[in-house]
Parts: structure tokens; C-alpha cells; sequence
């Protein structure tokens, strides 16, 4: 097994998944019956820093709803991909259009959708609260659930070794 510090460090870009990793696992539900995801203030803290470092992020969401996509977009994140019933076509459609190779995508997911893109990447992670199966194919299990600092904290520990975070002090 390889070792994860050394993983960081071919990070060039960043795919999410949004229920269970960007947004908590409960979620509130409108009169109509259609969940509305949270968001963390943190981890849009560090997409947006990922962003203006430099870094292409993609979304890759099972759901279709336009908070999540405006959400995201007003992060600068280009690349959303709404209704993905099978992620690793949204992936390789990411990875032709950004020019990426995939050890160099770091993927956060926490369910069995997730697991064929997590298996394909060079570095899958997932939060705290992530299913086991995903857990076990992972590099790396964050200390935080889904929704509540997880994307902060794989972001922030890429930044770092690459020694990119907190160096853009104007936003």
C-alpha cells in the first residue's frame, strides 16, 4: 500500500460527490418531497481556494438540482455533472476535457455509485461516515462526515504538500 503523503503529491485535481460528501447524509426535505442539501461553509472555503490555485474540480451527482449546480458554479467550479446514473462516463468525460490522467484525481465519494470512479483514480478518499465498502477501497478515511469539513479536509491537506495553501490572501 502506498503511502499517503506521498499520494498528495500527484493531486492535480479534485472530483466530489454531493450527498454523503458535500452535503450531510440527513437532509431536510421541501413540501414536494425533494431533499435540500446542505453545504459547508469550509469546504467551499477550500474548493474556491483548490479553484484559484489552479486546480480543476468536478462535481459528479447522481442528483439534478439547480441550487447544488449554482452552488458550485459560484464557487468557479466549471465542471458539473447533474443526473450521473453511471460517474466513471462523467469521469472520463472530465478527464478528456481537462486533459487529466487518472492518478493525478483525487475522488471523494461515499457510496457503492462511487466506487468504480474510486476505483479507478489515483487517490480515493471518503468521510468519516462512508459505507464500508467504500471505506475499503479507499487511500484515505477523513475524520469528517459528509457535509461537515471532509472536502475542507482532503483539499487543504493536498494544498499543504504542495505548499499552495493559504497563499492567495485576497479573497
Amino acid at each position: 500500500m502506498s503511502n499517503f503523503k506521498e499520494d498528495l503529491m500527484q493531486v492535480k485535481a479534485f472530483a466530489f460527490d454531493v450527498d454523503g460528501v458535500l452535503s450531510a447524509q440527513i437532509i431536510p426535505m421541501d413540501a414536494n418531497g425533494i431533499p435540500m442539501r446542505t453545504a459547508n461553509i469550509k469546504d467551499g472555503y477550500a474548493i474556491q481556494a483548490a479553484v484559484k490555485q489552479g486546480y480543476p474540480i468536478a462535481i459528479i451527482t447522481g442528483g439534478d438540482t439547480e441550487a447544488v449546480k449554482n452552488r458550485y458554479t459560484q464557487l468557479g467550479v466549471e465542471d458539473v455533472y447533474m443526473k450521473a446514473s453511471d460517474k466513471i462516463h462523467q469521469l472520463n468525460d472530465w478527464m478528456n476535457k481537462q486533459g487529466l490522467k487518472a492518478e493525478e484525481i483525487m475522488y471523494m465519494g461515499d457510496d457503492l455509485p462511487d466506487e468504480e470512479v474510486m476505483q479507478t483514480v489515483g487517490v480515493s478518499v471518503c468521510p468519516a461516515d462512508a459505507v464500508e465498502e467504500i471505506k475499503m477501497c479507499c487511500k484515505y478515511i477523513s475524520h469528517k462526515n459528509g457535509g461537515e469539513g471532509c472536502v475542507r479536509d482532503v483539499i487543504e491537506q493536498v494544498l499543504r504538500a504542495h505548499g499552495k495553501w493559504g497563499l492567495d490572501k485576497t479573497w
